[in-house]
C-alpha cells in the first residue's frame, strides 16, 4: 500500500504542470472531503489572493501531503470527475492523449486566448445553450454563465464560458467551431478557422496556422460551481499490479514525451558549478552538445525554484534570427514543453503581443538579443514598462565569445555588471539590492582576440568572462569522446597564363586612370576591396559622382576577378555582364526606350566593358585558362565521395555569389551526378549584400533537405559556421575562406561523424593556407590560455575579473561620455542656457560666450554684467602671463560663486566656471558638468580688439559728458 500510495503521488507530482491549466480550484473543494476545513479555507484564501494557478499549487501539495487516508487518490480523481476537470482527471489516471494530440489542444487553448477580445462579442445565451446540449459545460457551468451574463451583461458572460470550455478534453475546439456556424456567428467562425463556405460543415482548422498566430498565454482564472454528491469507488491497492508498474515506468521513463535530460560525463562535469547557481562559461566543441546541458540547467533550474514556491524566468539570448526557431524547435521546446511554458520572439516572428508581456506570461524564452535589449533600454528610459534584469531569474547567451565590444550581449551584460557593483554599495547602506540574474554563457572557443603571446590570450578569455560575471569557465577537450577531423591543406599553382585576368586588370587600370586613383594594394585581393569601398563612400560624401561611380565599377571587377579566381571564367563573365545590362536598363524609361541623362564617367565605363566584352567571351571558352583551385576541389569532392559508403559534406566559401556559382558548377557536372552528388546552397539572411538573401525559411528548407539526404553536399558561407544545427557531416571543406581561430574550430566541428575529414583548399590571393596555420596557432594558444586559468587559484581569479570589470565600466563612461559630446559638438551656441545652480535664475545663452586662449569662457554682455556681484579676492593675486585673476563673481540674487574677473591685456572679463550652472541643451538639462572640456560647443574666439574700440568709445563718450 505504501508503495501504490508513492506511487500516486510522484503521479500527480509528474502532472503538476497540467493539473494546474485544468483543475478549477474552487470547484474540486467543493467535492474533496480528505483535506481538512483549515487547510480548505487557507486554499480558498489563496485562490481568492492570488489566482487559481498559485490556489491550485497549494491544493496539490494539500492532496499529497501525509500521512493518507484510505481511498484518498480515488477520492480526488472523482473529485475532478464531478466538479468537470475531467481532462486532469485523465492526466492522473494516465489516459493520456497521444502527443500531437496534446500540443494541437494547447495551440487551441492559447487560439481562443489570443481571439478572445472578438470572441466577447458573441451571443452568449445561444452559444453557451449549444455548448451545454453538446457536453462541452456541465450544467452547473452553464447556470453560472447565464447568470454572469443576466447580472454582468453579454460580454462578462462570455468570458465566463470562454474560461470553462478551454478546460475540456481534446476536441472541444472543432465542436465549439461549429457551434459558433450554428448560431450565426459567421466573422467568427471563419476567424477561428471555419470554411468561409456556411453549407459545408468542414473545420478547416490548422495547427500550423494556430502556431504562427499564437501569441497570447494561457491565463488561469479562477471559477465557480456548485457543490455535488461525490462518489468514492474502491481504493488504489485494489488496482492491479500491473497498472502501479506502468505508472511507475511512466515516471521513470520520462512519459511519452522528451522530459527526460540524459547527459554524458562530461557534461554533467561541466553543468556542475550552474546547478549550484554559479555564472559560468561553457566552452565545449561544435557538436558536443552545450545547448542539450543549457536545456538540463533550465530545466533544474526552474524545477528548483518552484520547489521553493517561486517562479523562474529562463531568456535564451541567440545573435542570429534562425538559431531562435532551431533551439525552440529542436532543443527547449521537447523537453520542457511538459513542465513549462516555452516561448520564442525574433525578428521574423509573426507573434505581435508585446514582448513584455511574453515574458510575463512565460517560463523560457528565445529570443534575438537585440530584442531583450531595446525592452531593457525602455525600461530604463521610462517609456514604457519594458523589461528588467530583475524580472528575469537566467540569462543563457549562446555563442557568448561575442560578449565584447560594442555587440549587443556586451550591452546587455554591462548593464548587469554596473547593477551589480551598485548592489554592493547599497548593500553597505543596509539597503535592500536589486536581484540580478544568473548568466550562463555557452561557446565553442573564445577565441584569443588577435593575441601573439599566451598572456594576452589569457586577458582575452579573462575580459570576456569578466564581461559575463562568470566564476569559471568550464571546459573539456573531448579528445576521448570525439576523434579530431583529420587534417590536410591542398596548396595550388599559379596559373601560367591568366589572359581572362589580365583583361580585367587592364580594364580596372584604365579606371583608375580615368578618376586619377591611385590603388594602395594588389587587384583582386581583399585589401583591394576595403580600399575601394572606402573610396565610393568618401567620394559620395564628398559628392564627387566621377570617383564614386567609377569605385562602384571597380569593386565589381574586383568580384569578377575573384569569381574567376575560385569558380569559372564564365561565372565571371556572366557576373559582370548581367550587371552591365541592369546598369543600362536604369538610364532607359520603362514605356520607350529613351536615354535618360549619362554622364561622361558613365558612358566611358560603358564603352570600356563593350569595348572588352567580346575577348572575355571568348577567353572563357577555353578551358587551358581555368583556375588549378576548382580542379583541386573536383577532385577532392570525387575522392570524398568515392571512398566513402555515405558521404555528406560542407563546403565553405567566402561570398554569397561564390556559393551559389559553385553550387551551380557542381550541379552542372556530369561527374558529379555519376557518384551520387546532390548539392545546395545555404546563404546569409542580412541585407547587406547586393545578392538576394535567403529567408530563413529557405534556410530551413535547405537544411531538412540535408538532414534527410535529399541533399549530401552543402556549399555554404560563414552563416552556417556558427551556431546553425547541421547533421553529421564526414568531411568538410574550407575553399579559400579563412577567418579566425573561431570560425576555424566552429568549422572543423561541423565534422562531427567518425573518420571525418577537415580539409583546406588554396585559392589565389586568398592567403588561406598561411591564415590556417596561424588560426592553429592561436588555437593551441587559446587552450592553453583556459587551461592557465583554470589553475589560478579562485581570490586569484576573481580580483583579475573584478579589475576587468571596473575597467569595463570606467571605459563605457568614457564611451558614452564621448558619444554625448559628438551630439553636443554640433549644437549651435544658441541652443545652450545657463541657469545659476543656486537659484535657478536665467543667466546667459550660448550666444553671449566667448573664449580666450581656447581656454577661458567669458562673457562681456552689458545685460551680462547687472546679473552678477563682484568680490574681491583675498588671496593673493594669480598673474599668469596675459592676465590675473582680480576677483570673482556671484549671483546678485543667491550668491552662488559663478567665477572670477580676469585681466586680461589690460581689459576685465568675467570668467564662468561651467560647475556652477545648470546647462541645458536643446531644451535638454544635462548631468552636472565639472568642466568646460566636457561641454564641448564651439563657442566664438574672444574679439579682444572689438571690445577694446566699445570700451575705448565709452570712454570718449564719457569723457564727453
Amino acid at each position: 500500500q505504501s508503495n501504490t500510495y508513492k506511487t500516486c503521488e510522484l503521479l500527480i507530482e509528474y502532472f503538476t504542470p497540467r493539473l494546474r491549466e485544468y483543475i478549477a480550484v474552487e470547484r474540486v473543494l467543493d467535492h474533496i472531503h480528505f483535506i481538512e476545513a483549515e487547510q480548505k479555507e487557507q486554499i480558498a484564501q489563496k485562490l481568492r489572493a492570488e489566482g487559481n494557478n498559485l490556489a491550485a499549487d497549494l491544493l496539490i501539495s494539500a492532496v499529497i501531503k501525509k500521512p493518507h487516508t484510505p481511498g484518498w487518490f480515488r477520492a480526488f480523481v472523482d473529485a475532478l470527475r464531478h466538479s468537470g476537470c475531467e481532462y486532469a482527471a485523465d492526466y492522473i489516471q494516465v489516459k493520456l492523449p497521444e502527443p500531437e494530440v496534446e500540443a494541437e489542444n494547447d495551440y487551441c487553448v492559447r487560439l481562443v486566448e489570443i481571439l478572445s477580445p472578438s470572441l466577447v462579442d458573441i451571443n452568449t445565451n445561444d452559444v453557451c445553450l449549444l455548448c451545454f446540449s453538446e457536453g462541452l459545460l456541465t450544467q452547473n457551468d452553464s447556470e453560472i454563465i447565464t447568470a454572469e451574463t443576466n447580472n454582468r451583461g453579454n460580454m462578462n458572460g462570455a468570458r465566463e464560458l470562454l474560461k470553462r470550455i478551454v478546460r475540456g478534453r481534446p476536441g472541444w475546439f472543432s465542436q465549439f467551431v461549429e457551434i459558433l456556424r450554428k448560431t450565426e456567428h459567421q466573422f467568427l467562425y471563419q476567424l477561428t478557422g471555419g470554411s468561409p463556405d456556411s453549407d459545408k460543415q468542414v473545420l478547416l482548422f490548422d495547427t500550423t496556422m494556430c502556431y504562427v498566430l499564437l501569441c497570447a498565454d494561457e491565463k488561469q482564472p479562477s471559477q465557480t460551481d456548485e457543490p455535488m454528491e461525490s462518489e468514492t469507488t474502491e481504493d488504489p491497492q485494489d488496482e492491479s499490479t500491473g497498472f502501479t508498474e506502468h505508472l511507475c515506468s511512466l515516471i521513470t521513463s520520462g512519459g511519452p514525451e522528451k522530459a527526460d535530460i540524459s547527459l554524458r560525463d562530461y557534461q554533467v562535469d561541466v553543468a556542475k558549478p550552474a546547478l549550484e547557481g554559479e555564472n559560468i562559461i561553457i566552452c565545449l566543441p561544435t557538436g558536443s552538445g552545450k545547448t542539450r546541458v543549457a536545456v538540463y540547467i533550465t530545466k533544474k533550474h526552474l524545477d528548483g525554484r518552484r520547489a521553493e514556491g517561486q517562479s523562474g524566468k529562463v531568456v535564451v539570448l541567440v545573435n542570429k534570427v534562425p538559431l531562435v526557431e532551431q533551439h525552440y524547435s529542436t532543443e527547449f521546446l521537447p523537453f520542457l514543453k511538459h513542465a513549462y511554458k516555452v516561448e520564442r520572439v525574433s525578428g521574423d516572428c509573426q507573434l505581435k503581443i508585446s514582448f513584455t508581456e511574453i515574458v510575463k506570461h512565460n517560463d523560457v524564452i528565445i529570443c534575438t538579443a537585440q530584442i531583450l535589449e531595446n525592452f531593457l533600454e525602455r525600461a530604463c528610459s521610462g517609456e514604457d514598462e519594458g523589461v528588467k534584469l530583475s524580472d528575469l531569474t537566467l540569462i543563457i547567451i549562446d555563442e557568448c565569445h561575442h560578449t565584447q565590444k560594442e555587440g549587443v550581449y556586451n550591452h546587455i551584460m554591462m548593464r548587469y555588471l554596473k547593477q551589480k557593483h551598485k548592489n554592493k554599495r547599497l548593500k553597505k547602506e543596509q539597503k535592500e539590492p536589486v536581484p540580478l540574474p544568473q548568466i550562463l554563457g555557452l561557446t565553442a572557443s573564445p577565441g584569443v582576440g588577435g593575441a601573439t603571446k599566451t598572456e594576452k590570450a589569457v586577458d582575452h578569455i579573462l575580459q570576456i568572462c569578466a564581461n559575463l560575471d562568470a566564476s569559471n569557465i568550464m571546459t573539456r577537450r573531448l579528445r576521448e569522446h570525439k576523434k579530431e577531423p583529420r587534417k590536410t591543406t591542398v596548396t595550388v599553382e599559379d596559373r601560367k597564363m591568366d589572359p581572362f585576368g589580365d583583361v580585367i586588370k587592364k580594364i580596372m587600370n584604365a579606371i583608375h586612370n580615368h578618376a586619377q586613383l591611385i590603388p594602395t594594394s594588389d587587384l583582386g585581393s581583399q585589401n583591394y576591396e576595403q580600399w575601394v569601398v572606402q573610396t565610393e563612400r568618401k567620394a559620395a560624401k564628398e559628392e564627387d559622382q566621377k570617383v564614386r561611380v567609377c569605385a562602384e565599377h571597380l569593386r565589381q571587377y574586383n568580384e569578377g576577378l575573384n569569381l574567376s579566381n575560385t569558380i569559372r571564367m564564365c561565372d565571371a563573365f556572366n557576373f559582370l555582364n548581367k550587371f552591365y545590362m541592369e546598369e543600362l536598363k536604369k538610364k532607359t524609361t520603362t514605356d520607350q526606350e529613351q536615354i535618360i541623362k549619362i554622364t561622361e564617367s558613365e558612358r566611358f565605363l560603358f564603352n570600356l566593358f563593350k569595348d572588352n566584352k567580346q575577348e572575355l567571351q571568348k577567353l572563357t571558352e577555353n578551358p587551358a585558362y581555368e583556375n588549378d583551385s576548382l580542379s583541386k576541389l573536383r577532385t577532392k569532392i570525387l575522392q570524398e565521395f568515392s571512398t566513402r559508403t555515405e558521404a555528406r559534406g560542407i563546403v565553405f566559401i567566402k561570398t554569397r555569389r561564390s556559393a551559389i556559382a559553385l553550387s551551380q558548377w557542381v550541379q552542372e557536372n556530369t561527374k558529379f551526378a555519376d557518384i551520387g552528388v546532390k548539392a545546395s546552397h545555404v546563404i546569409g539572411g542580412g541585407d547587406q549584400s547586393v545578392v538576394k538573401p535567403m529567408t530563413s525559411a529557405e534556410q530551413k528548407d535547405v537544411l531538412t533537405k540535408f538532414h534527410n539526404g535529399d541533399i549530401n553536399l552543402l556549399i555554404a558561407t560563414t552563416v552556417a559556421e556558427e551556431g546553425l544545427d547541421i547533421p553529421a557531416c564526414n568531411f568538410v571543406i574550407r575553399y579559400g575562406v579563412a577567418t579566425n581561430e573561431i570560425a576555424m574550430i566552429q568549422a572543423e566541428g561541423r565534422g562531427r561523424a567518425e573518420d571525418s575529414s577537415y580539409t583546406v583548399v588554396e585559392v589565389k590571393n586568398s592567403g588561406v593556407a598561411e591564415k590556417e596555420f596561424v588560426n592553429e596557432y592561436r588555437k593551441d594558444m587559446m587552450y592553453k590560455a583556459i587551461d592557465k586559468i583554470r589553475t589560478l587559484k579562485q581570490e586569484d581569479y576573481d580580483k583579475k575579473i573584478t579589475e576587468f570589470q571596473y575597467q569595463a565600466i570606467m571605459e563605457e563612461k568614457v564611451r558614452n561620455k564621448k558619444k554625448k559630446q559628438e551630439v553636443i559638438k554640433n549644437e549651435s551656441p544658441s541652443k545652450v542656457k545657463f541657469r545659476c545652480r543656486g537659484c535657478a535664475t536665467h543667466v546667459c545663452t550660448g550666444d553671449d560666450i566667448q573664449i580666450i586662449e581656447d581656454m577661458h569662457r567669458v562673457n562681456v554682455t552689458a545685460q551680462f554684467s547687472k546679473r552678477f556681484i563682484r568680490r574681491e579676492n583675498t588671496s593673493r593675486k594669480e598673474q599668469l602671463l596675459d592676465y590675473e585673476v582680480n576677483g570673482f563673481i556671484a549671483c546678485k540674487d543667491c550668491g552662488q560663486k559663478w567665477g572670477s574677473i580676469m585681466s586680461y591685456r589690460g581689459v576685465e572679463c568675467p570668467c564662468l566656471d561651467v560647475k556652477n550652472f545648470v546647462v541645458t541643451v536643446s531644451d535638454k538639462t544635462i548631468s552636472k558638468f565639472t568642466k568646460w572640456s566636457e561641454l564641448p560647443v564651439k563657442f566664438p574666439a574672444f574679439d579682444y580688439a572689438e571690445h577694446a574700440r566699445q570700451m575705448v568709445e565709452s570712454s570718449d563718450d564719457d569723457e564727453t559728458e
